[in-house]
């Protein structure tokens, strides 16, 4: 794997070593796992589309009161 250096603020550089799960965990480690925590959390083209459908059936008031809900899958609310 080929390295290169990055420059970042020693404040910065303090805040990376507080986010290390381990010990001995390499800063490339360290962004990668952000950056694929960051991946995950993106919503996809089809999630954002089911938002704005869903949305559009509350405003409508094509919407269930949890009572309803509950009592229709057999569950008691506290």
């Amino acid at each position: 794997m080929e390295k290169t250096s990055i420059q970042i603020s020693s404040q910065t550089l303090e805040r990376m070593k507080g986010l290390k799960r381990y010990e001995r965990q390499s800063y490339d480690e360290l962004i990668n796992s952000m950056i694929n925590e960051i991946d995950e959390e993106t919503l996809s083209k089809d999630e954002i589309e089911e938002i704005k459908i869903a949305l559009e059936e509350v405003k409508r008031g094509e919407v269930y009161p949890i009572e309803k809900v509950a009592q229709n899958l057999g569950i008691k609310l506290n």
